[in-house]
């Protein structure tokens, strides 16, 4: 067995395991949330909700993955890679599988990167693509939570705000790397270093290799950034595409207020709610924040859905816009991994 093959079984099984993680996170999220409500009646709320307005709530989910698989293929282009909406949307829908099942979301970028490459599309274009797409995303999450807590902070209360200002502190730090890694050279190269230095206090073997063949793709990444960082209307149309996508993603909580036929709410307020929920859970180091964004779902809608509703709301809205949507992707990567094993063999 090569070293490649051994690494590649390490990785399954270390993604098996989260997969067993999530899953029991899952389950303890519901057991205590749901503890004290009748599992029958539940069952009943959310059956009885409109069929209409949960299919357009999954619409809404399958338009969040286009756009961001439309600023993917964007900046890809933008680099001369070849790829098809298609491509990217299989890339975007692999990412969104692998954040959800690691801590951080860790894992969603760097299986992105791996299925590109085997796609032929160059680690030093995917990674400031993967990148820039990230940057616009964090900017347009940063200011909506912000400019939404301004004019909702009422509609918080103590742990909603404790949670709202650490996941603020986060996204804000994500963003700020970002930045660096993007446009500070000097910075980058100083942080290979420290890396090939924290390899070699762990007698990592062949350090130095290591070390030079990241500071090679550095270079690479570097030039890359570049080309994309100097067009303007790059940014312009990603900031654009970045913000849409997200309004549609904090359109499903009005969407499961319809659903139940409850009193009509301003749209603004919803989204408003909903921006702050995803601001403040976003950067939460959990699978998927499992556990957190049920409960802050729970915490700051309950003014708007009742205590009769609340609960209901909380898991329809989850399977609308992340366990449905995650159970899909993971089918779509075991379809991408039998076909490249089956054109790998050929």
């Amino acid at each position: 067995m090569n070293e490649e093959t051994a690494q590649s079984k390490k990785r399954i099984w270390k993604y098996i395991l989260n997969v067993f993680l999530f899953i029991f996170l899952i389950y303890l999220t519901f057991s205590f949330l749901l503890r004290n409500e009748d599992i029958d009646e539940l069952y009943a709320t959310i059956g009885s909700a409109k069929p209409q307005f949960v299919l357009i709530g999954l619409l809404c989910m399958v338009l969040y993955y286009l756009f961001e698989s439309i600023n993917m293929r964007r900046t890809l282009r933008a680099l001369g890679e070849k790829c098809t909406i298609m491509d990217t949307m299989k890339y975007s829908l692999i990412g969104a599988f692998f954040s959800a099942i690691t801590p951080a979301a860790s894992g969603g970028q760097p299986m992105q990167i791996i299925f590109m490459h085997r796609d032929g599309i160059k680690v030093s274009s995917s990674t400031p693509a993967l990148l820039y797409n990230l940057l616009s995303f964090q900017v347009i999450t940063i200011t909506m939570e912000l400019v939404a807590a301004a004019f909702l902070h009422e509609y918080m209360d103590a742990g909603i705000i404790a949670l709202f200002i650490v996941g603020a502190i986060l996204n804000f730090s994500s963003l700020v790397l970002i930045i660096i890694g993007m446009t500070s050279k000097k910075l980058s190269s100083w942080l290979v270093k420290v890396a090939a230095k924290t390899l070699k206090l762990f007698r990592v073997k062949n350090y130095e290799k290591k070390e030079a063949s990241m500071m090679e793709a550095l270079e690479n990444y570097h030039e890359s950034a570049k080309l994309i960082r100097e067009d303007r209307r790059i940014l312009v149309k990603q900031l654009s595409t970045s913000l849409v996508q997200q309004i549609v993603y904090y359109t499903i909580p009005f969407l499961v207020l319809l659903a139940f036929g409850l009193p009509s709410q301003s749209y603004l307020l919803m989204l408003g709610l909903q921006s702050i929920v995803f601001g403040s859970v976003s950067g939460i180091p959990s699978p998927g924040a499992v556990g957190v964004s049920e409960g802050a779902f729970q915490s700051i809608f309950k003014p708007i859905f009742t205590e009769n509703f609340i609960n209901s709301a909380m898991v329809l809205h989850r399977l609308i816009s992340f366990y449905i949507p995650v159970s899909i992707c993971a089918i779509v990567v075991l379809v991408a991994t039998f076909t490249w094993n089956k054109r790998k063999n050929k």
